[in-house]
């Protein structure tokens, strides 16, 4: 039996649905509503990048603009609804996930532990009696008020002591856990004091936990090869993501999807049985602009965008270095069904003001007066947002597409 074929425009609808932005942006976005979407979309990628909001929040935002910053510290550091670990990146992730990190735990504390043997500074293992004695008898800690008396590096961010990367290590294998940030520094305490004990002792097999994630990453994603499923989480091995699809194939629980890109090009991917259906029911989104993150989970996988969206967002790579053709960070544009442009702006907050720097229009979108007035609604909604008061454009800020 030949595969079905999902056409791209109801490829790009199901994929938007199931990253939250084919409903029109609107709802609550605090407590038990906020804690709903983000596990809707799985986990929220954290990042300290703040040009008009940090990343975390233009993510919820986009799909709540009654969306405050202040939400998402309260659920993850009051309410203890989230709990802080690694998926690609670092995330916040439902508390009811945790005990399906004690696989991830495993995973990191044997591989973090070699290679950090090799690159970060000796002596980092002798430090974890001492780090975890400090915490239990003083209570949270942050890197700095660890290893005080340790000599520091000149190498920046990435040069760490060897108490501050025990500390790390002793997070990312789950002996401690982030209880929250000042500023955007991780607090960290212990696991024991944090997470309710019938999460600590709930660790499923190995086995159970790969068939939960691979679930979890196909089913935020609509369809999706082996390999991005083994992606979503970053936690199962591309291997057994492929053995895995290849089980659930024979049980007849997913199928093989011939799925066509933007420029007709069709790639296999699997998908649920009733993927076609799925499709015909998402609703259609709205043709109000949005300004996305570039850390946006629709946006993470950069080549996927591209196959889908026809959307290019990835490094240009020119001697001597990699440089972006738009700059390091532009805001994607997202209208419908469709990528229409990438924005750079910036917050200038001693002037009250978001300042557009640029918009390039995707190449065949004409930019017309219809669509700038969309954008400038959108653009006070994100002036608001971000605490300014109004939105000031430079000259010639529309650009012809690179």
């Amino acid at each position: 039996m030949s595969a079905l074929t999902l056409d791209n425009r109801a490829a790009r609808r199901l994929f938007l649905d199931r990253h939250a932005l084919a409903e029109p942006p609107s709802g609550p976005a605090k407590g038990a509503a906020l804690a709903t979407l983000i596990e809707r979309l799985g986990f929220v990628q954290l990042d300290s990048i703040n040009t008009v909001a940090r990343a975390h929040d233009m993510i919820l935002y986009a799909r709540r603009p009654t969306y405050r910053a202040k939400h998402l510290k309260r659920l993850y550091e009051v309410d203890r609804a989230l709990f802080e670990h690694w998926t690609h990146d670092a995330a916040v992730i439902p508390m009811a996930f945790y005990p399906h990190w004690h696989l991830r735990f495993a995973r990191d504390a044997e591989v973090l532990k070699a290679r950090w043997r090799n690159w970060r500074r000796d002596g980092f293992e002798q430090r974890f009696a001492d780090v975890l004695e400090q915490i239990r008898d003083y209570g949270s800690v942050c890197s700095s008020d660890v290893g005080t008396s340790e000599k520091k590096g000149s190498g920046g961010w990435w040069d760490w002591h060897p108490s501050k990367t025990a500390l790390e290590y002793l997070w990312r294998s789950g002996a401690l856990t982030v209880v929250g940030r000042d500023g955007f520094q991780k607090r960290y305490d212990l696991t024991e004091r944090v997470i309710e004990q019938a999460l600590c002792d709930d660790c499923p097999d190995p086995e159970h936990s790969i068939d939960w994630l691979c679930n979890g990453a196909l089913d935020r994603l609509g369809f999706a090869t082996s390999g991005e499923i083994a992606a979503f989480w970053d936690t199962v091995s591309p291997a057994e993501a492929k053995a895995w699809c290849a089980a659930e194939e024979a049980a007849g629980r997913i199928i093989p999807v011939c799925l066509l890109g933007h420029d007709g090009a069709a790639r296999m991917c699997f998908a649920r049985p009733d993927v076609i259906e799925q499709a015909m029911a998402a609703p259609t989104p709205p043709g109000r602009i949005r300004v996305l993150s570039p850390f946006d989970p629709a946006l993470r996988d950069r080549k996927r965008a591209e196959r889908l969206f026809g959307f290019h967002y990835r490094i240009e790579v020119f001697t001597p270095a990699p440089k972006r053709k738009y700059g390091y960070y532009v805001f994607p544009l997202l209208e419908g069904d469709k990528l229409v442009g990438r924005i750079d702006m910036k917050a200038e907050r001693a002037d009250g003001v978001l300042a557009v720097r640029a918009l390039w229009p995707e190449r065949k979108v004409r930019w017309s007066d219809a669509r700038t007035e969309r954008l400038e609604a959108e653009l006070a909604r994100v002036a608001r947002f971000a605490g300014l008061e109004d939105v000031r454009f430079a000259d010639e800020w529309l650009r012809t597409p690179l």
